[in-house]
């Protein structure tokens, strides 16, 4: 893949907060059209990572966003790129049509004819006022808003914090259908692993301030093996040394390997799939593969 198709390349990228590092010599290339997953910990650096993305935070290293330096170019940058933080940051006293009007005068990619458009997806109208809104509705007409602008990149950041089952299901349907086209990609730090899997093309792990996994969810699901076993054959799968081993729902016993098992050791167990959820308990509670990068 050539680097034009990178619409994010870092190398040996560190942040840091005084004499605490966030982030540690991390290297990846995010490219075009994708979806990808930024998972990790409380305190692992998702937040510092994706706010020197946006030039907030001084980076060690290079960086590199849609072919410009967040720090020194950050104006320019921030016209190209969506980037929400906190999806209760609308201001309470404004209709959503002052919200439309005043996005038209600060975002020259803006379109309020789209906007209108993806609010009738929702159940806002126009005239009401943000702070008549459920938190579920202001999401909605958030990304509406953000989804109007004509970028190739969206940074979210627990964009869905503190929303019930169904406000979040409305809106990564919203995102994937309606902004998502194959050009642009979304980076999505999120908590709610189980609820984006099957979104994502890609994820990145992060564990206190180490990535430990940058990988499509294809080449995840060629690498890393699960098996399915039997109680009696517990000591013997835990002689192949698996980066974790756990009870699957109905009580079964399951093991994730780094690359295929054995042979020997694989006759003892049935293949499954491994979830994204297991495989980030492996590889974020594991210290032996803190310092690894995929």
């Amino acid at each position: 893949m050539s680097n034009n198709d990178n619409l994010i390349s870092a190398q040996d990228l560190t942040l840091r907060y005084g004499r605490k590092t966030a982030l540690e010599r991390a290297s990846f290339n995010i490219p075009k059209g994708r979806v990808v997953g930024l998972l990790g910990h409380n305190g692992a650096g998702k937040t510092s990572l994706m706010k020197a993305l946006v030039g907030l935070l001084p980076a060690e290293g290079s960086l590199n966003v849609l072919g410009l330096s967040p720090r020194r170019q950050r104006g320019e940058l921030l016209e190209q790129l969506c980037y929400i933080p906190d999806v209760a940051v609308l201001p309470r006293w404004a209709r959503v049509d002052e919200l439309i009007t005043l996005m038209s005068g600060l975002q020259p990619r803006f379109s309020a004819e789209r906007a209108r458009a993806l609010l009738k997806r929702t159940s806002v109208n126009e005239s009401d006022k943000i702070k008549n809104l459920s938190k579920g509705m202001v999401t909605q007409v958030h990304l509406a808003l953000v989804a109007a602008i004509d970028a190739k990149l969206m940074i979210l950041d627990e964009p869905t914090l503190g929303l019930d089952v169904i406000s979040r299901k409305n809106f990564y349907g919203m995102l994937i259908d309606e902004w998502c086209d194959g050009e642009r990609t979304v980076l999505i730090s999120t908590h709610q692993v189980e609820e984006v899997e099957s979104l994502l093309s890609d994820v990145m792990m992060l564990d206190e301030g180490k990535l430990v996994l940058n990988i499509s969810l294809e080449d995840m699901d060629k690498r890393f093996v699960a098996l399915s076993h039997d109680p009696a054959t517990a000591d013997a799968i835990a002689s192949a040394h698996p980066l974790l081993r756990y009870r699957q729902q109905g009580g079964r016993s399951a093991a994730i390997f780094d690359g295929a098992p054995p042979a020997e050791i694989a006759a003892l167990g049935e293949r499954i799939r491994p979830s994204l959820v297991d495989l980030f308990m492996a590889l974020t509670r594991n210290p032996a593969l803190q310092a690894r990068s995929a």
